[in-house]
């Protein structure tokens, strides 16, 4: 029977991981690094490996490292859904999600999951970094990407269509704002670079020379609310547009679009995946959505 190692020493090894630096790793856990490195040979001596390579300018994590590591969070994570399944915690569901997605798409809903869970404690935050659910106080976050997490419970929320958006007043007569070569007539609003502009005006056949016009915003509901005041035409994801016109703050002067690469994505550990608070937000989230792809 295989030795198993300690939970201590799980955590002094994912710290070390994580942060690739035994000193750091003591100040975080509270401990000495000569406790971390102790810890660290323990279970490099139960698994009969190395997990460290130890370099002069720091440390690496050798192949088998990398592998352990995996599992080691993944315990780390049932362990924790274990003493909440317990009553160890209360009713708080803390969500993260981009700062476009929080926007555009889930504050302006929040309002009805409150009110048919009044008994969930929800907190969101808004970052557009990745949480790791072995180390941050985080229960579930909506992702945009392709959905390749093979250590999380990943449910896709919906996929989306790129597309011009502008406001209403933008549409005057004679304003020659029909098919995508009436663009070169208006201002672009661009979201973190030009280079989405350029591929969409390719695509149907526009020179992307005329993307070189227009201000660049850091994020997708900035140029949308840019839009929205009537300063230009942006390049909206579905999801993120579909709010604005349905208020008719928003409208499509033309009907060419394409598919978005990426969707968003609904993850938590594979662990608490079936916590009745987790399971009321997702399925509340997928209805949500439902609602808006329904003809």
């Amino acid at each position: 029977m295989a030795i198993l190692p300690s939970t201590t020493g799980l955590r002094s090894f994912e710290t070390a991981a994580r942060l690739l630096n035994f000193t750091r790793a003591a100040e975080e856990l509270n401990l000495t690094q000569g406790a971390i490195s102790h810890q660290i040979r323990e279970l490099e001596e139960i698994l009969g490996t190395r997990l460290f390579d130890r370099r002069h300018r720091g440390l690496a994590l050798t192949d088998a490292g990398r592998i352990y590591l995996i599992h080691a969070r993944e315990a780390l994570e049932s362990l924790r859904a274990g003493a909440e399944a317990l009553g160890k915690r209360d009713a708080v569901l803390t969500v993260t999600v981009s700062p476009n997605f929080a926007n555009k798409w889930l504050v302006p809903r929040l309002g009805d999951f409150s009110n048919a869970h009044p008994e969930i404690d929800l907190r969101i935050s808004a970052s557009r970094r990745h949480t790791d659910f072995a180390t941050d106080d985080i229960d579930l976050a909506v992702r945009h990407g392709i959905g390749d997490w093979p250590h999380l419970h990943v449910q896709r929320l919906c996929a989306e269509e790129i597309f011009p958006v502008c406001g209403p007043g933008l549409l005057t007569p004679g304003a020659l704002l029909e098919r995508p070569g009436d663009l070169r007539r208006h201002t672009l609003l661009h979201a973190r670079d030009r280079a989405g502009w350029r591929q969409w005006l390719v695509t149907f056949g526009v020179p992307a020379d005329i993307a070189e016009n227009g201000p660049v915003f850091s994020d997708t509901s900035l140029a949308i609310d840019a839009a929205v005041a009537g300063q230009g035409v942006a390049l909206a994801r579905s999801a993120l547009a579909t709010l604005d016109l349905a208020g008719g703050r928003l409208v499509r002067p033309m009907g060419e679009a394409i598919p978005a690469a990426f969707a968003y994505w609904i993850v938590c550990p594979k662990a608490s995946a079936k916590d009745p608070k987790i399971t009321a937000f997702r399925d509340w989230l997928v209805a949500q959505a439902a609602e808006i792809d329904a003809p």
